[in-house]
């Protein structure tokens, strides 16, 4: 239910690249654009990322200097692939070996998918998942 301003706020033909999309209009020249994109990205963003929506958290997109912000920083990092190659940590994982670690998932965490949490203890099963 979210999601569909979200997605709507963009024309049709470029739906296939959302943050490409987001990324063209948080950067546009003309502040209108800019806002209302960020309006956009930080509803969709502080209404998803916790498990029970927390208004006085989602009305922080109103504050469109605060929206214009945090969304060009957080789709800066999407665009650019969070600056590491994917799956970089996995890939990277028998570095760690030797190291006593925990990796701690929360069970409600609607923005980290407990798949990742999982795929790093597999890779490296002398952790200890909690």
């Amino acid at each position: 239910d979210k999601f569909e301003p979200y997605r709507n706020h963009i024309p049709e033909e470029e739906r296939g690249d959302l943050i490409k999309a987001y990324y063209k209009r948080l950067t546009s020249e003309e502040s209108s654009v800019r806002q209302g994109a960020a309006r956009e990205w930080c509803l969709w963003e502080m209404s998803t990322s916790k498990l029970f929506p927390d208004n006085s958290y989602i009305d922080k997109a109103d504050n469109l200097e605060f929206a214009a912000a945090f969304s060009r920083i957080e789709c800066h990092y999407f665009i650019n692939g969070i600056f590491v190659e994917d799956g970089y940590i996995l890939n990277k994982a028998q570095i760690l070996k030797d190291i006593p670690m925990y990796i701690a998932q929360g069970r409600y965490d609607v923005v980290c998918p407990a798949k990742s949490a999982w795929e790093l203890h597999s890779a490296l099963p002398h952790s200890k998942l909690e």
